[in-house]
């Protein structure tokens, strides 16, 4: 049973968005349907996905959407974070799913936000180069063109790119995630074309007429291990290369000193590019889940947060003492989500648009999931705190609605206010799924 706090939660603003999110390749299943992506081809490498897993069915959110919208529209949010993917919209007939799953949106009065990109790239694109290949942009905004005229005229919000530092940094710096790529920081380009793609995207988006625009981006406090030049200076690296590489460009137009001359192409190629990155947004998404303690480098392997971060990094993450930890390892520090707002507040000034939390949850396992209840609530304190500080948030999007097949971990975490059998499929919403709705509920 779900167990409201003694508190409840601070009255948001009227107009406030509530929502869940997923994502294609983590719950659509029916992998017949569409063309291969490379995640398809990752998963195939012996060792890559912990358990052995692969998304082939997931959720099978494809053929049970309506089952899902149906739980989105009992708990009661008012908008669904959901992502397209493109090799499905390569395959013929694909985007005909997405029609039907905005008119079961529209009929269940639940507004439809698509990412349009979610890490899931065609095979075929990945064989031309994939996000190394500058030409993967272009690639890029044509398929958002064709995703807007079929369901611009129901889809008013839109998001570009999610996590593009996560799939730069896992999916070709390390290689932990697909495309499987180890290019330490070789990978930089990929970086650029993903960050240039969505400038093009937010480009194709307003030439059709869309007026509600933004990206999810991943951020969260570099906090030193200490006062120690060398945990300051490592702390500082952090930072830049996890938020401003992909924050600066989109929001100042500009990458942080010492970056510029890594990207591909010539300067003025360079800062050709910042002004198609730097297109005005309508708002900007934060993907908020904890912050990192980070220090000089031990000259050894890290195991952080479910990766293996190699000796060479001019950095290492160390341990943050002092908070509980979510079954995936990450520490839980809701004040950090009130930090980050507010030092985005002030490093940005008024370039930084209205902002939505575009991603916020955690892993626990278990139907009577006190400790998500427990995540949530402190979390959607710390982002009242925020506005009450003066942050501009318009919205909160909750990671996940379904347990789902959680990338290299296969289908060992589950971040689902809904618990999903994955041999039977069947749903069934855990004590976080009630105690979210009377909280909607409650805020009327």
């Amino acid at each position: 049973m779900a167990r409201m706090a003694t508190n409840p939660i601070p009255q948001f603003p009227a107009g406030f968005l509530w929502g869940v999110s997923t994502s294609a390749h983590q719950i659509e299943g029916a992998v017949e349907e569409r063309e291969p992506s490379v995640w398809d081809a990752f998963t195939d490498g012996p060792g890559r996905i912990k358990d052995g897993s692969t998304a082939a069915v997931a959720c099978d959110h494809y053929h049970r959407y309506r089952e899902d919208v149906a739980l989105l529209r009992e708990l009661g949010v008012g908008a669904y974070r959901f992502s397209v993917s493109w090799p499905r919209v390569l395959s013929p007939g694909g985007l005909d799913f997405y029609d039907r799953l905005v008119d079961e949106l529209g009929t269940a009065g639940v507004r439809p936000v698509p990412t349009l990109f979610h890490w899931d790239l065609p095979w075929s694109v990945e064989e031309a180069g994939g996000w190394l290949n500058r030409d993967t942009a272009e690639r890029f905004a044509e398929y958002v063109a064709v995703v807007v005229e079929r369901l611009g005229d129901r889809v008013s919000r839109w998001i570009t790119l999610n996590e593009p530092a996560e799939h730069t940094l896992l999916g070709h710096a390390l290689g932990t995630h697909a495309p499987g790529r180890q290019l330490m920081f070789d990978a930089l380009p990929a970086a650029h074309h993903q960050l240039l793609a969505h400038g093009l995207a937010v480009r194709a988006l307003r030439a059709a007429g869309a007026t509600d625009i933004g990206i999810a981006n991943s951020h969260g406090p570099a906090w030193p291990a200490s006062d120690d030049p060398a945990d300051l200076e490592a702390a500082g690296f952090y930072d830049l290369l996890l938020n401003r590489l992909f924050a600066d460009p989109v929001l100042l137009g500009q990458y942080p000193e010492g970056i510029a001359e890594l990207m591909p192409g010539d300067a003025e190629d360079v800062a050709a590019d910042l002004k198609v990155i730097a297109e005005p947004l309508d708002w900007y998404g934060i993907n908020y889940y904890a912050p990192t303690k980070v220090g000089a480098p031990q000259g050894t392997e890290i195991e952080f947060g479910g990766f293996t971060l190699p000796a060479e990094l001019p950095f290492s993450v160390r341990e943050i003492e002092g908070y509980p930890v979510t079954d995936f390892g990450w520490p839980v520090v809701p004040e950090a989500l009130t930090e980050l707002l507010t030092s985005f507040r002030d490093h940005y000034g008024d370039r930084l648009p209205p902002v939505v939390i575009t991603e916020n949850g955690c892993s626990y396992e278990g139907l009577d999931d006190q400790e998500r209840i427990t995540f949530l609530d402190g979390h959607l304190r710390a982002l009242h705190r925020a506005l009450e500080a003066g942050v501009d948030v318009r919205g909160y999007f909750v990671w996940s609605l379904l347990d789902n097949f959680e990338w290299a971990e296969g289908y060992a975490r589950r971040f689902g206010l809904v618990h999903v059998n994955f041999e039977t499929l069947e749903r069934t919403p855990k004590a976080s799924y009630g105690w979210l709705r009377e909280v909607l509920r409650a805020q009327g």
